[in-house]
């Protein structure tokens, strides 16, 4: 069968360090680190495991001289390239670039000084650098007097949003700096739509999608995964972050699978598929898959496995999976290339599965 596929925005094409971000390039996964950038050991540790993990850019935050002071030294070290967060003052920024970053992000809501915007704009052309102009909800409402604060409030949160864009990037386009990625995030996915939908009617600078203040990884992925995965769908984004608190490696994991799912990127590991739980299953599923998912973590060719619990569904799932497990009263069906192999007991369903994608392995190296 010949699924359609998601027709992407065109963009600009811009290039930050070795990485490509919009343009034909594929969708480019990045992460944030959460240590303190001025402690370089572990800052450099952990952007080598997001590496590892799959993220292809990798972003530092850098509040105070002594995070920038360390750039250096990360940027040497990194696999991948760095970006710089710069929430203030606008010195950080001018740091950082000095550092050799790749790319640095500005809040409009944050540095507003168009002077020092210029001066950042001049030094980022100068090195080579790109920047992001990144719009956040709670950054965007004017809380200078009461005035604008009303105006402000009374606005639709993501006009207000492209609106200050529209303000800010004024000053980069009478500076002829075209190298921007463009953002604009809010921790409510509807308005992270919305927002971003603006933009790419707007402009044809390339899109960060990601929501911000996302929450833990139980209510972060779910809320990345409607706003990110409605706008991919439409051909939107080109560079994403799933955000959310603890282990930053997750969400590289959660942003690769995402891009998996939507056939924006080939799966290159395990593709893991089961059966949700019910009144017909015939086996435990739950150990089982846990069991396989541990066993084949580190595939590193695409394969895909089918553990499924009844003959309902077992069947239809075993032709479409290289490798499928179908469940019966006290044994199961195994399954290679949609042909039936053997029945095995429940006892011998992992290591069955486990030989059976080893030989699909080897005939694919």
């Amino acid at each position: 069968m010949i699924y359609p596929e998601i027709q992407r925005r065109r963009t600009r094409a811009v290039r930050v360090g070795g990485v490509v971000i919009g343009g034909e390039a594929p969708v480019v996964v990045q992460s944030m680190t959460n240590t303190a950038t001025a402690d370089a050991d572990a800052t450099i540790e952990q952007v080598r495991r997001l590496a590892e993990a799959g993220a292809e850019l990798v972003r530092v935050s850098v509040p105070t001289k002594a995070d920038t002071a360390a750039l250096k030294r990360i940027v040497a070290d990194s696999p991948v390239p760095i970006v710089a967060d710069v929430p203030f003052p606008f010195d950080r920024a001018l740091e950082a670039i000095d550092a050799g970053v790749a790319k640095i992000r500005l809040n409009p809501g944050n540095i507003r000084d168009r002077g020092q915007v210029r001066r950042v704009i001049a030094a980022a052309a100068d090195a080579g650098a790109a920047i992001r102009v990144g719009v956040n909800e709670g950054s965007v409402v004017d809380r200078t007097d009461d005035a604008s604060h009303a105006a402000d409030l009374a606005r639709p949160l993501d006009e207000l949003m492209v609106e200050k864009m529209a303000e800010y990037l004024a000053v980069f386009q009478e500076a002829d700096f075209h190298d921007l990625v463009l953002s604009a995030k809010s921790h409510d996915a509807v308005t992270t739509v919305a927002a971003s939908r603006l933009i790419a009617e707007r402009w044809d600078y390339p899109l960060h999608l990601g929501v911000t203040h996302a929450g833990t990884a139980a209510t972060g992925a779910m809320r990345s995964a409607a706003a990110l995965g409605a706008l991919l769908c439409e051909g939107i984004g080109d560079t994403i972050r799933i955000s959310y608190a603890g282990d930053p490696t997750a969400e590289v994991a959660a942003a690769l699978e995402l891009l998996y799912s939507l056939r924006l990127r080939p799966r290159m590991g395990l593709d893991l598929i089961a059966c949700p739980t019910c009144g017909r299953a015939l086996m435990d599923m739950e150990p089982i898959v846990e069991q396989i998912r541990t066993a084949l973590a580190g595939v590193d060719f695409p394969v895909s496995v089918a553990v499924m619990g009844c003959v309902v569904n077992g069947p239809g799932e075993a032709e479409g999976a290289d490798v499928a497990i179908c469940a019966g009263k006290g044994k199961a069906i195994l399954y290679r290339g949609g042909k039936r192999l053997r029945t095995v007991s429940l006892d011998e369903i992992v290591p069955a599965v486990v030989a059976a994608v080893g030989e699909i392995g080897k005939s694919r190296r």
